[in-house]
């Protein structure tokens, strides 16, 4: 069994494309999207002959150094063709989750979402500078969250062991609630001032700087980051 890719932009190519691939390609040919937030049960009622078959396989930039791959099915999809999925990405060194239920943004892109709307707005309201924004998740969340991620790095934080999680929202909790309202309270809603404020702050941090080298020194420290984790 095999996998066709699809880019996916927007919906009216969304319907061409898959009409084509369904009609072109064995039943059992496993038929996966790289769409970056719209789910595969938007477009499968273009896929007449086996609708089974198509789930979202979607990988994250820059595609040829990240090994997360996001495997969404949609609810008629067989489970069948979502082992084959993973297994297919495992083969390329890949590194799939499964996502078990569609929903906009599906899981990681809600977490990168979450996280830069309010670095957005500290920013934009002149709280820190962007420069000063990287650095704190360059050097605090960053590197914490590539060892354990948030979940694993709460549990140690709360003492470790089965409990560890549990015991840390217990304590920790009802102060972090508090900042989550003033966060609402103060939530990045896209205006033209606030996204002249933040623009300005990030072409600061840029200034002198060579966006290609910057590329550069990122994927080569990503490549070390990657490695030492194997």
């Amino acid at each position: 069994m095999s996998i066709r890719t699809v880019g996916v932009v927007g919906t009216g190519v969304i319907g061409a494309s898959w009409t084509e691939l369904d009609a072109a390609t064995r039943p059992d040919v496993v038929i996966a999207s790289s769409s970056s937030g719209i789910p595969s049960s938007r477009f499968i009622s273009e896929c007449a002959i086996n609708p089974t078959r198509v789930l979202i396989g979607h990988p994250f930039n820059p595609p040829h150094l990240m090994p997360l791959v996001e495997v969404v099915p949609h609810p008629k999809t067989a489970a069948s063709v979502t082992e084959a999925a993973k297994s297919f990405y495992k083969s390329l060194d890949r590194t799939p989750v499964h996502i078990r239920e569609e929903l906009p943004g599906f899981a990681a892109n809600r977490l990168q979402v979450a996280l830069l709307n309010e670095a957005y707005s500290l920013v934009s309201r002149g709280i820190i500078s962007a420069e000063d924004l990287d650095t704190c998740v360059t050097n605090s969340l960053g590197p914490r969250w590539a060892a354990t991620g948030p979940l694993l790095s709460n549990a140690m934080g709360g003492g470790g062991g089965i409990d560890g999680l549990k015991h840390a929202l217990e304590h920790l909790g009802p102060a972090s609630r508090s900042w989550l309202e003033d966060m609402k309270a103060h939530e990045f809603t896209w205006t033209p001032q606030e996204l002249d404020a933040l623009s300005a702050s990030v072409s600061e941090e840029l200034r002198g700087k060579d966006t290609k080298d910057l590329e550069r020194k990122r994927d080569n420290l990503l490549v070390e980051i990657l490695s030492l984790k194997k």
